[in-house]
């Protein structure tokens, strides 16, 4: 299945986002940076694919670039490509990829994802530190932007940028992170509950619909994987408060509803399929007897249809208008994938059996896989979202391969470990991989591989700027009329043969030793 759409995708759609699988060509989506190609690359690892994985990330090194005048989703380009990116940098060893001295603190993969999220910083300069929905990669934040966004949008970050700090020394990213979380926990409700649109600069929640859905979703999943992989109690205790209010006013008969967020009352009695997740952020929690009971509920409703529709009406049992649609989402096997590792009970391989067979059945185009338009006479809609490789097909696979080393499968001796840092000094690729809300497994052995060199890091960037820079003052500005900054039309790949310039700094997490001899001299550790 997958290679049926990867390769669908090469042919077709590359350098596009997105493959349109129902014309058989591409168009782009989420900000016109190969987005299918970046979501997809550790699923070729996955998959057990190195050279294919190695190709792609010297693809993706020489043909994308982020300086580019285009509005991007902040959230979207988080997950999926920070995301992407730095769960590929993790992984290359495993995939026999040429290292730098000193991964995982320095490497190309890991420079993009910088790169990536820097552009997404300007969002996050707000007076709340809550972050603006959507940026300009070229000129940062829209004076007409509207500072209405959704809960997820605002909270979905702790994992990659975290992750990026404590790689390349920068406290920038996971600051920033951390402030937005301590902001949206502050607004919520005097029942604990928080809604699902808020106005970033006025603190003003806009859509006051409280649950576990859309719009909020991932917020409280980086909240329970954000502690596991910080070991952070501020965001467990946070979560342990939402999650008492939630299990107290939404849900009801193992169904989780929409309520008021202040006064707790129901305003929606719908299941959206986004809310399958919740079952699995369960498990990892270790309270598996409601997450099993709230998973049949759900299970229930794919086998009505064959897929998991986007909205579902509990009283009624049926679909609700205009969102009977099945995009190809992950959610439901990705809790079977969790539920299985923690019971090993066969339910959640027919689960997964039923959707390799619906997915097959419904989906299957002669160019990929068309998300389901709607579910009760399966037209199919012209799009193959991103996340279909990246989460649906992964999710799949893992189910059906316990023994996988994202599972913490390998045993010591079979190469499954793996060294890291200055030295060795950290070993990676132990198990207890963490997924960010795209399926990114993020290795938390990385966080402790580089955090001798962060203070290092700071400073040596200050000193290498200052020095690169000298006349920064009374330099004219660059020309312009012979390279014009792109069109918003203009894709982000650049054309074939041309090469992309290096930033000004591109030195920016190498090992401490070999920074400093950029000026010939080489100090220890400890002068």
């Amino acid at each position: 299945m997958f290679y049926h759409a990867y390769n669908s995708y090469l042919d077709n759609a590359f350098p596009y986002d997105e493959l349109r699988p129902l014309t058989c060509d591409g168009q782009d989506t989420w900000g016109s940076f190969s987005l299918t190609l970046i979501d997809a690359l550790d699923t070729l690892l996955v998959l057990g694919n190195h050279t294919e994985f190695q190709r792609v990330a010297s693809l993706l090194q020489d043909t994308v670039d982020f300086d580019i005048d285009v509005n991007a989703s902040v959230f979207e380009t988080n997950i999926r490509v920070v995301g992407g990116l730095l769960s590929a940098h993790l992984l290359a060893r495993r995939a026999g990829m040429e290292l730098e001295p000193g991964w995982p603190c320095s490497g190309p993969l890991l420079r993009m994802a910088e790169d990536a999220a820097r552009k997404l910083l300007p969002a996050f300069q707000t007076p709340t530190g809550m972050p603006y929905g959507t940026v300009n990669l070229l000129h940062g934040v829209s004076p007409t932007e509207t500072p209405v966004t959704c809960t997820a949008g605002v909270g979905t970050f702790i994992l990659e940028f975290a992750m990026l700090s404590r790689l390349t020394g920068d406290p920038t990213f996971e600051n920033a992170a951390r402030r937005a979380l301590r902001a949206l926990w502050k607004t919520r409700s005097d029942i604990g509950l928080v809604g699902n649109h808020i106005d970033i600069v006025s603190k003003k929640w806009v859509a006051q619909d409280a649950g576990i859905g859309a719009g909020i979703d991932s917020y409280f999943e980086y909240l329970v994987k954000g502690a596991i992989m910080l070991q952070d109690e501020e965001l467990l205790n946070m979560f342990q408060a939402y999650d008492r209010a939630i299990q107290n006013y939404t849900r009801f008969d193992d169904w989780y509803l929409w309520v008021q967020m202040h006064k707790g009352t129901v305003s929606m009695p719908v299941f959206q399929s986004l809310e399958a997740f919740w079952p699995g952020l369960q498990s990892l929690l270790g309270n598996l007897d409601s997450a099993v009971r709230t998973f049949q509920n759900y299970y229930s409703v794919w086998r009505q249809f064959g897929g998991l529709p986007e909205f579902y009406s509990i009283p009624q049992g049926y679909t609700v208008d205009k969102r009977e649609g099945y995009p190809l989402r992950p959610e439901l096997i990705e809790s079977a994938m969790y539920l299985f590792r923690a019971t090993g009970d066969h339910t959640y391989l027919q689960l997964g059996f039923d959707a390799l067979e619906s997915i097959e059945k419904i989906a299957k185009t002669p160019c990929g896989y068309a998300s389901v338009k709607d579910l009760r006479d399966h037209q199919l809609d012209n799009r193959m979202e991103s996340f279909f490789l990246a989460e649906t097909i992964k999710y799949l696979y893992l189910l059906f391969d316990p023994t996988h080393f994202l599972h913490g499968g390998g045993t010591e001796g079979d190469g499954s470990w793996e060294e890291g840092g200055d030295g060795g000094q950290c070993v990676l690729g132990a198990g207890g991989f963490i997924f960010n809300t795209e399926a990114h497994p993020l290795d938390p052995a990385a966080l402790y591989c580089c955090s001798r060199h962060t203070q290092d890091h700071q400073e040596l960037r200050d000193i290498l700027l200052s020095l690169s820079q000298p006349d920064s003052r009374s330099r004219p500005p660059a020309k312009q009329t012979e390279d014009p900054p792109p069109t918003p039309l203009d894709s982000i790949a650049l054309k074939p043969g041309e090469k992309k310039t290096p930033p000004l700094l591109s030195c920016p997490v190498q090992p401490f030793s070999a920074r400093l001899s950029v000026f010939g001299q080489v100090f220890t550790d400890n002068t």
